[in-house]
Parts: C-alpha cells; sequence; structure tokens
C-alpha cells in the first residue's frame, strides 16, 4: 500500500509555515526546551539500575497528569503497585505517607485512581501479550501514556524468538511498540537498564566527577543501538549516589529528538536536566521551585 501523497505534503507545509503543533510543556523552560510530551511518541529511558530512574519517571508522569490531565496505564513489574501509589502520593503532598493528614491522603488516592490504573504485574507477559492486555484496557478506559518499566522484565514470545533470534526479536519489539503508540495515540515510555560493560565505566581523571561511574551511552542498552534507533526521544536519567553533594539531583540527558519542529532538542553531553530531591525524596525542585507546587499553584488545582 502507497502512502497518501497529499497529506504528507499537508504535513510538509505545515512545517513550512511553522504550524505544526508542539508538544506538551510543564511550564520550566529548564524541562520544555528539551523535552516535551508528545502523544504517538515511543519514548526510551535508559539509566544503571539503583539510580532513580522509576523515580524520576513516575514524577514526570506525575507533572504532566497535574498540568494537562494526562492519563497513564503503568507496567511496571519491578515496583509493587502500593510503592508507586504511595511515591505520587508523597509527590502531591511533599510530604512522607506517615505525615500526610487523613483527608489529604484520600483526596490525592482519588487524583492518582483517576489519572493512573496499574496492570497487575504477578502476571508474566510478552511484549505482544501485554500490547494486546493494553488494547482491551484501552477500550474501556482512555489513557494517554503507557509505561512499560523495564522492558528486559517482559518474557520472550518462544514461537517469535525461536524464528527470528534475539537480535531481530528486540527489533520487531521496538518496532510493534512505536506502531502501537502511532496507531493508538499513546506516548509509550519504556526503561531500559545499562549493558554489563556500562557499569564499569567511570569518569576520566580531569572529569569534575573523576572516577564516579559515568551516565550510559544510548548505544549502552541492554540489546544495544536498535532501541535508539527506533525511539522518537531518547533519554538518559543518572544520579552520582555516591558523591557527598551532588547524590540528591537527578540527571536527565535527552539524546535523540527525532522531530524537533513540534518541540525539544538534545542537551548538551555535559548539562543534563538537573533536578534537586527535595527532603525525604517527596519531590524535586528546579532554580529552588518545587515543580509540583509550582504546577499546582499555576493551575490553581485543589490540592
Amino acid at each position: 500500500m502507497l502512502i497518501n501523497y497529499e497529506k504528507v505534503t499537508e504535513h510538509l507545509n505545515k512545517i513550512r509555515n511553522g504550524e505544526i503543533k508542539e508538544g506538551l510543556t510543564l511550564g520550566f523552560p529548564e524541562i520544555d526546551e528539551y523535552f516535551r510530551f508528545k502523544p504517538k511518541n515511543f519514548n526510551v529511558i535508559l539509566g544503571h539500575a539503583n539510580t532513580g530512574k522509576t523515580t524520576i519517571v513516575l514524577f514526570l508522569m506525575l507533572a504532566y497528569s497535574l498540568k494537562h490531565k494526562i492519563k497513564w496505564l503503568v507496567f511496571s513489574s519491578e515496583n509493587e503497585a502500593y510503592s508507586i501509589i504511595r511515591k505520587l502520593i508523597e509527590f502531591l503532598e511533599q510530604k512522607t505517607i506517615d505525615e500526610i493528614s487523613a483527608k489529604q491522603f484520600e483526596k490525592h488516592n482519588r487524583f492518582i485512581s483517576d489519572h493512573f490504573k496499574i496492570i497487575d504485574s504477578t502476571k508474566m507477559y510478552s511484549y505482544r501479550e501485554l500490547l494486546e492486555l493494553c488494547t482491551s484496557i484501552k477500550q474501556a478506559w482512555h489513557f494517554d501514556g503507557l509505561l512499560i518499566d523495564p522492558y528486559n522484565s517482559l518474557i520472550k514470545d518462544p514461537k517469535l524468538i525461536t524464528s527470528v533470534g534475539g537480535h531481530e526479536y528486540d527489533y520487531q519489539a521496538t518496532t510493534e511498540l512505536r506502531i502501537f503508540a502511532k496507531k493508538n495515540s499513546v506516548a509509550v515510555w519504556l526503561t531500559t537498564h545499562a549493558n554489563t560493560a556500562a557499569l564499569r565505566w567511570t569518569h576520566r581523571v580531569d572529569h569534575p566527577y573523576a572516577g564516579y561511574p559515568m551516565p550510559p551511552n544510548a548505544a549502552d542498552v541492554e540489546g544495544g543501538g536498535k532501541f535508539v534507533n527506533r525511539a522518537d526521544d531518547f533519554l538518559v536519567c543518572h544520579r552520582y549516589i555516591q558523591h557527598p553533594s551532588e547524590f540528591m539531583y537527578s540527571l536527565l540527558h535527552v539524546r535523540k529528538v527525532k522531530e524537533v519542529e513540534s518541540g525539544g532538542r538534545p542537551t548538551s553531553i555535559d548539562d543534563p536536566i538537573r533536578l534537586k530531591a527535595l527532603r525525604n525524596n517527596v519531590g524535586f525542585s528546579l532554580d529552588g521551585l518545587s515543580v509540583i507546587k509550582k504546577i499546582i499553584d499555576t493551575e490553581r488545582l485543589p490540592f
């Protein structure tokens, strides 16, 4: 089947005339200049284990939910459902759960329930089984974004991997995830782990973080460069967890933005988005301003 050339030409004219709809912003130039929420995007998020990758991803998801009423479907096999909901509620109140009043807890819990649905992770899924489940859920409950956390927790489809092998299997999976995003107007966020070699790489001796583990490069995903090849946007989360003062900063490196016309661009190699953890790890700030509090105040939300 051939493309509809008239539609392609119409899109090109929109680019020429500056009429392309931009991705959704959060009201923080430090983030918005580099990253936007874009429906239909297939985004890959890479990070070393135990550097807070899921935490920063959940935080961004909540921020877009508050700012733009984005609804999310979540499959997170390495985190219990209660721990995800707890973290989101703590982000909303900016207090640990034991410090939150019963009234505020109920209010926040309702908001999370309305904007986040979590797939039971006690069952194991292949990527195709998961996409079939997501398709059926979409018919009953509209969602704008899908988080799959992480890719390597999905079991391999035995028939497919036998017929194509491991390398082509990942290409097939990432291609089908991307098609699902485009076809269903759902932003798919897929978290991935770095390969073993990347875990051993440290900054050179003349670097400000000499001796500390480096943030992985886009090609350092378990499985190789096929993930960045298929992704619309590719992000790397990193944290210098053993540094005496920098451990509180979560660093977001934007390695790839496929369509800069709709907003966003890669960050400089040594100048990522720097989100500072609030006390007790109940949120993040930029330039001393709580991201969630500013969004709540700007949007005049009843929290």
